[in-house]
């Protein structure tokens, strides 16, 4: 089975639930944001922005982050403190998100 290209989870429950505080993501995606490619800029600025593979989105009116599995090669405890963080709050997750849905 081949690994996704993309995850993205969902700012639901799997009972349906809205997950609160409502800046979870960005939460999330900020705790991600020193996580970056070889060779990316450095200096002063670069804390500023979100990782590229931890970014937060709206898919399908839903909020969630998009995580890039190229994250767990970079940062293995970084790929799971994401994957439980899913996991610990029941959100959902899927595989292969459709992120130019509206």
């Amino acid at each position: 089975m081949a690994e996704p290209s993309e995850v993205f989870i969902q700012g639901l429950t799997r009972d349906g639930k809205t997950f609160r505080p409502s800046d979870w993501a960005e939460r999330l995606a900020g705790t991600m944001s020193c996580f970056r490619p070889e060779g990316s800029a450095g200096g002063p600025a670069a804390f500023i922005g979100y990782s590229p593979y931890c970014v937060p989105r709206f898919v399908g009116g839903v909020k969630g982050v998009v995580v890039n599995p190229k994250l767990r090669e970079l940062e293995p405890m970084a790929w799971d403190f994401v994957t439980n963080f899913a996991r610990d709050n029941d959100l959902v997750v899927i595989d292969h998100p459709n992120i130019d849905a509206p």
